[in-house]
């Protein structure tokens, strides 16, 4: 892919993951998924799709997807959760909505996961990545003070 389309593709991304999980959580969902037991979260804007499917909730594994002309031209698979001490629902619910609001902060340099930072209450989020739209590799983490809540590794790129 050129830089123009890479450029559109960030814009794209962008958009999918702002108005899917970050934006909407589960109401983003599609009732019948194609994967048994998965969350299947889907969106289009012309002639791009966007597809995140996952299992799981406080420990879950995913891939995301984009298909141009029935294609998958982009993917990014994670894994992660919360911290395996942390066994209360409404606790990592916390967690996880304050993730959604990290993530919507999204930058098209950046169209992995959420900024570098965000803060906010006594929760702070951290990601680190390397690489671009065409291959990248990083991991994001959420802290309550010192205390590590949540982690995650992503990795992917451009199928070529």
């Amino acid at each position: 892919m050129d830089s123009k389309s890479n450029s559109r593709l960030a814009a794209f991304l962008v958009a999918a993951k702002r108005r899917t999980y970050a934006g909407l959580d589960d109401d983003a969902t599609v009732l019948r998924p194609i994967l048994r037991g998965s969350k299947q979260i889907e969106y289009s804007e012309h002639d791009l799709g966007y597809r995140d499917i996952y299992f799981g909730m406080a420990l879950f594994v995913g891939q995301e997807t984009v298909v141009a002309d029935d294609q998958v031209i982009w993917s990014m698979s994670y894994a992660g959760g919360v911290s395996s001490g942390i066994t209360d629902r409404g606790r990592f619910l916390a967690i996880y909505a304050f993730l959604r609001q990290a993530l919507l902060n999204i930058r098209e340099d950046r169209p992995f996961r959420g900024p570098l930072q965000f803060e906010k209450g006594n929760f702070r989020y951290a990601n680190a990545s390397n690489g671009d739209i065409s291959e990248f590799h990083g991991s994001e983490h959420i802290y309550e003070g010192d205390t590590r809540l949540y982690d995650l590794r992503y990795a992917g790129g451009i199928i070529r």
